[in-house]
């Protein structure tokens, strides 16, 4: 009876957990809980950012694909006016957007407006003489900071009649191959601003004008410049420049250019939400701005085609300033900017290539 009542006693005993072996089962499990938590945190974070840099590609290939297609069907020819960026002394170089200037000698995101064979847009469509052409431009919105497209990239398509009639309420408009006829300062279209909004990014009502349409709704910057056929890569569109000749007469057709570098930055829309300043509604994307001004020109070139540029330059710039932002939370004036949207800014380039027909 003694044997069978140890024996029981015994079983009891091992039957039961010690403290510290149930002290050792938590820490165990809070371990593994701690871990699967921080790996699902790392999983979101990198499907987060996956989906930014996802937004930021399709953005970007939609509008370098769209300008693909402008540009392979620009029309270049010696009787064509264009607005470019040339050098100083060009009898308009806004072509720079310098109605904004940014820092002293860096006037920031580009213009270019260009006749091309693409369809255009028409506000009230006529009933005959359709042109085969229509006024190509892109910018980056700059005009009123309250707008909805601030800091937007838009095209405009502008649908033009095939004939050299002056109608009534000049809409559509009438294409003629006069050399100034973009930039015009005379002519039949000078005071009617028909051509305004391709040249000029102001907060006018003539700069808003309904042919233009968002294209990139996330891309904020915008710098082109020219690959010329001798290998250099300059912001002047030309081996020489005569600034007694017209800009026609100078490009011959662009024949030094043998293609023209796109360079843009593109941030994705909940990052750009995060820069959306609601206490200073007159300017909120003031953040956004000072990122913009951060980004240099193509080597501060102005226009001048310095020399010395090199190949990515631009490009090396600005993911300089962007990681300068992503790392230190400022911009390089010191104003705040969240690491979180800098880390989400992308830059992407493409080569247009102005000697090879392309084929869609």
């Amino acid at each position: 009876m003694t044997t069978l009542q140890s024996n029981i006693a015994r079983l009891r005993r091992t039957d039961a957990f010690t403290l510290v072996e149930v002290l050792v089962s938590i820490i165990i499990t809070a371990l593994i809980v701690v871990l699967a938590g921080q790996l699902m945190k790392s999983a979101t974070a990198v499907t987060t950012s996956a989906g930014k840099h996802i937004d930021t590609d399709v953005q970007a290939r939609a509008v370098l694909d769209r300008m693909a297609v402008d540009f392979a069907k620009m029309l270049k020819r010696t009787d064509v006016d264009y607005y470019i960026k040339a050098p100083i002394g060009y009898k308009n170089p806004n072509g720079h957007n310098n109605t904004k200037h940014l820092k002293t000698g860096q006037p920031g995101n580009d213009q270019i407006a260009f006749f091309s064979q693409v369809p255009g847009y028409y506000n009230t469509p006529p009933t005959n003489g359709l042109s085969p052409l229509s006024l190509v431009a892109y910018r980056i919105n700059a005009g009123s900071t309250a707008s909805q497209t601030y800091l937007q990239l838009e095209r405009m398509g502008k649908g033009l009649l095939w004939n050299g009639v002056k109608n009534a309420n000049n809409d559509p408009y009438p294409i003629v191959f006069l050399p100034g006829q973009i930039a015009a300062a005379a002519g039949p279209w000078a005071n009617n601003g028909v051509w305004y909004g391709a040249i000029n990014n102001d907060n006018s009502a003539k700069s808003a004008d309904p042919d233009y349409a968002q294209i990139g709704p996330q891309a904020f910057r915008l710098e082109y410049y020219y690959l010329l056929k001798d290998g250099s890569i300059k912001d002047v569109p030309a081996l020489s420049w005569d600034l007694s000749q017209t800009v026609s007469a100078n490009l011959n057709a662009f024949a030094d250019v043998q293609a023209i570098v796109v360079a843009i930055a593109v941030i994705d829309p909940a990052s750009r939400l995060l820069l959306y300043d609601s206490s200073n509604l007159a300017d909120p994307y003031s953040r956004l701005f000072n990122m913009v001004s951060d980004m240099a020109d193509f080597k501060n070139a102005n226009g001048n085609g310095v020399g010395a540029q090199k190949v990515g330059d631009v490009e090396n710039q600005w993911n300089a300033a962007i990681q300068h932002a992503a790392t230190t939370g400022t911009t390089y004036d010191q104003s705040p900017f969240p690491p979180a949207a800098a880390s989400a800014i992308r830059v992407y380039n493409r080569y247009f290539d102005l000697k090879t027909p392309a084929t869609f």
